[in-house]
């Protein structure tokens, strides 16, 4: 534990910048002496310390390719609800690629585009070459929300393959091989690891986002870790939450923060244990994407959560039934590369620990 501290301590450039400016260049030392949870607590300090910026200012002097959005001439109000709508000439496309039981999540304007989450262990040629197919060799950004190996499982391949600007990651540490391989890649590459701060706000090309989560310390709930954003393009939106469960959906709707969206990631694949009445009203989406395997064995999406969907008048798109889905905004309305799933179809097996 005392190691993967220590290499994560090392990943975040804006700690270990502190920590030479402040003369304490015994980090590791530290890391073992005090341990991980000091260590944790000090890298937070030390990382606000050294920005000192509020959200939204440009990251510009870190000489990372994706930029912070300017919050110039937002009133605190503007602010606290996230990014002001404006003018937008392309179009946004939001591809939920078909990955079985697991997320990954291409967000793609113009020569600007984001990964949100990459699968499992083994899907990296299959990502790979997807963001290939669709000409994407560089990345603004890459969020791995939390460390479940279904949604970083090939985040290292990502990152080995494709020029990425940002890793975005919860702050949170996990001792399993698929997150050390993540930390392996990043370190191979040079790439730091900015920890997700909630309010915090990215531009990726006319798009931009907001980090909404996690709110709290979940202790050792991975899936209450998730990075949550809400994505803005235009007058749309989008909101995207992994695996975060009803505790952290209801942190996240009393931030202050805007959650009001078009378009809902389904939370944690359509579990019950998500997609809380309270963030749906929230969010108040008109179209959800639920992303699970065909005939996993958790039985998501769980008939409870479809019923919540249907009873709102949601529109529900499902990769498990129609593959990769894609979403495409113009700044004004969403439309979709297939129509809406009619089945409401549960899952049909059960059992097996919740991923």
């Amino acid at each position: 534990m005392g190691r993967l501290a220590r290499r994560w301590a090392r990943l975040l450039p804006a700690c270990a910048a502190a920590l030479l400016l402040m003369g304490c260049a015994q980090l590791e030392d530290a890391a073992e002496e005090v341990g991980r949870a000091a260590v944790e607590e000090v890298s937070k300090e030390l990382l606000g310390t050294l920005q000192g910026r509020a959200p939204g200012e440009s990251g510009e002097e870190q000489g990372n390719p994706g930029q912070h959005a300017e919050s110039s001439g937002m009133d605190d109000e503007t602010e606290a609800q996230g990014v002001q709508e404006r003018a937008v000439s392309g179009i946004l496309e939001i591809h939920f690629l078909d990955v079985g039981q697991g997320d990954c999540i291409l967000v793609k304007n113009g020569e600007h585009a984001m990964l949100i989450d990459a699968g499992n262990n083994g899907d990296g040629d299959q990502i790979c070459g997807y963001l290939r197919e669709q000409g994407v060799f560089k990345l603004d950004y890459c969020i791995g929300t939390h460390p479940h190996a279904d949604h970083i499982g090939a985040m290292d391949d990502v990152i080995r393959n494709m020029e990425v600007g940002e890793l975005i990651l919860p702050d949170k540490i996990h001792t399993t091989k698929t997150f050390e391989d993540v930390l392996d890649a990043a370190e191979e590459k040079g790439l730091g690891i900015m920890t997700a701060a909630v309010g915090d706000t990215y531009a990726c090309g006319e798009a931009s986002f907001v980090i909404l989560g996690p709110v709290e310390d979940y202790g050792d709930d991975l899936n209450n870790w998730s990075v949550g954003i809400r994505l803005s393009y235009g007058g749309t939106a989008a909101v995207f939450a992994g695996d975060a469960e009803s505790a952290a959906e209801a942190d996240m709707c009393g931030t202050g923060l805007a959650l009001d969206a078009d378009l809902w990631k389904a939370g944690h694949h359509g579990s019950s244990t998500s997609n809380s009445p309270q963030i749906l009203d929230a969010v108040s989406p008109s179209y959800a994407v639920i992303c699970c395997g065909e005939g996993n064995s958790y039985g998501h999406p769980h008939a409870e959560t479809l019923e919540e969907f249907r009873e709102r008048g949601i529109q529900v798109f499902r990769t498990d039934e129609q593959g990769t889905v894609v979403a495409y905004s113009d700044g004004e309305e969403f439309s979709f590369s297939c129509e809406p799933s009619t089945t409401w179809a549960p899952g049909t097996a059960s059992g097996g620990e919740e991923s």
